[in-house]
């Protein structure tokens, strides 16, 4: 099935076809598209955005480094830093991640580069590589997941987000059925609610009116709870017309990112173009909703949910092939 090359595909996939939509009004976008949004890559390599260029930057640095704190976090601090400085980081990049890169590039502690009181889409469209690594315990991945996101998005909603988002690649890779997804993505916040990874956080908790690391992370993993509540809700009514930012939020923000990722692909989940199409024609930060929405697609199906003629087409090709042969 090729589970990780499906995801990781069909996470690109997602950016390529949400890029020229990102700032665009729903009506304009039905206007270009029809209300199935875009379904067919553009240009020869079809461009992605800076959400797959830097899920290509956690992916790379957990295949270099063990998956422990000490040795994680230097490899993705470096691959970062080369990001933020590369040519190709022209592609509207989140403020947010530049500013937390301007003060890691001095080599201070990422406790204190990362912005606190961020919890904007840039801590999670990056995650779904944690995701695919095989073998790892559950500490690692929840620990790695946070720490990708904690290391540029200090807000404790960024980190929670981001562990979902893992944890849905993941459980779909390993077979979970669609529908179950989201009763299990609800009991993870629970059973979460109050654990914090010190190992792999160190200090952050300590902000302003926060009381302790239990209290720090429990409001993220509360706000999480919310957003994945409001997907149920929108799935129960049925009716899945126009714009899926309207149903679940517009994703400018973690939990709103992976929530209408999680809406537009748990609609028709047998239907991956359809599912990026759907993510693509969204109101909010388009490109960010369809990349999560085809990593969960390619994750369930696998490398064969996509045009085959897509797999030469799609900007960074060879780099998410080799992550994908190494994790399928």
């Amino acid at each position: 099935m090729r589970n990780a090359s499906g995801s990781l595909f069909g996470m690109a996939y997602g950016d390529s076809l949400g890029k020229p939509t990102e700032f665009q009004d729903y009506p304009a976008i039905v206007a270009a598209y029809g209300p199935g949004g875009p379904r067919e890559l553009d240009g020869d390599p079809a461009l992605v955005t800076d959400d797959t260029q830097m899920a290509l930057a956690v992916g790379e640095s957990l295949l270099a480094a063990e998956v422990t704190p000490g040795s994680l976090e230097p490899a993705l601090r470096q691959r970062f830093l080369e990001w933020a400085a590369s040519p190709d980081n022209n592609r509207a990049p989140g403020m947010t991640c530049l500013r937390a890169c301007a003060d890691l590039s001095d080599g201070r502690r990422w406790q204190d580069a990362t912005q606190i009181a961020s919890k904007g889409c840039g801590a999670n469209m990056r995650v779904t590589p944690v995701g695919l690594v095989p073998g790892l315990s559950d500490d690692q991945r929840a620990g790695a997941a946070q720490l990708q996101a904690a290391m540029t998005h200090g807000h404790p909603t960024g980190l929670a987000a981001s562990e979902l988002t893992a944890y849905a690649v993941y459980w779909l890779s390993q077979g979970l059925a669609p529908t179950d997804l989201i009763p299990a993505l609800r009991q993870r916040c629970a059973d979460q609610r109050s654990v914090y990874h010190e190992s792999w956080l160190g200090d952050l908790w300590q902000q302003p009116a926060v009381a302790s690391p239990a209290d720090f992370i429990a409001r993220g993993w509360d706000q999480a709870a919310a957003a994945l509540d409001g997907v149920a809700a929108a799935l129960g009514r049925g009716d899945f017309s126009g714009d899926p930012c309207r149903a679940t939020g517009a994703g400018w923000i973690a939990e709103e990112a992976l929530a209408t990722a999680l809406y537009c692909y748990l609609i028709s989940p047998d239907e991956p173009v359809a599912v990026l199409g759907r993510g693509a024609a969204s109101s909010g930060d388009s490109d960010s909703i369809a990349c999560l929405a085809g990593a969960f697609a390619g994750a369930a199906i696998g490398l064969s949910a996509w045009p085959e003629r897509w797999q030469t087409q799609i900007e960074y090709a060879d780099r998410l092939r080799f992550l994908g042969t190494a994790w399928d």
